[in-house]
């Protein structure tokens, strides 16, 4: 018993930022607050559509004048770090390698242990940066949904877009190549 208590104290014990951002984490993990938080992510559902948003964004970064990271730090705070499934920031930007202005957009997957409800920290954090574009993708369900500026999170029937630019993606497109590895087309 000891030694499972033992292992729950080293878990919760804070990591200074300097020690966090000099670490490699297999996957990286989120920074809150002194904390380093485990994100849900290496099953083939999540894998897959993951895949598919870096190469379909990514076929269009010069078109769009876009840069698209996967797992990509994102500094949402002074105490905070996310790390989105994929993070698209505008081409024009200078590059950082920790992104410290707002993306253009931020993409959550959910993998199969991940509520919705428990997105809203996240989708929170991305909005007080000042990300005004962000999709969850749940691939089990085949939902998608998109939060505007206030925060609120609706429901995507058809298509993900963003406003103002030539960025849509089909929920059709989207799922296509899971429903067909997992025999739905």
């Amino acid at each position: 018993m000891s030694e499972v208590l033992a292992v729950a104290t080293v878990n919760a014990a804070l990591v200074p930022l300097e020690v966090y951002l000099r670490t490699t984490y297999r996957p990286d993990r989120d920074w809150i607050d002194g904390e380093t938080k485990e994100r849900n992510v290496g099953e083939g559902p999540h894998a897959v559509i993951q895949k598919f948003l870096a190469m379909y964004l990514g076929s269009h970064e010069e078109e769009w004048d876009i840069l698209v990271r996967t797992e990509q730090r994102v500094q949402t705070s002074t105490t905070q770090f996310r790390i989105p499934d994929v993070c698209v920031t505008q081409g024009s930007e200078p590059f950082e390698a920790i992104v410290t202005t707002p993306p253009l957009l931020c993409i959550e997957i959910l993998s199969r242990d991940d509520r919705m409800n428990d997105m809203q920290e996240r989708i929170d954090d991305y909005l007080a940066m000042g990300v005004e574009n962000i999709w969850v993708i749940d691939p089990r369900l085949r939902q998608l949904y998109a939060t505007d500026v206030a925060g609120s999170v609706s429901s995507v029937q058809h298509a993900l877009e963003i406003a103002g630019t030539p960025i849509r993606l089909d929920a059709e497109t989207l799922f296509k190549q899971l429903n067909k590895l997992v025999g739905l087309a």
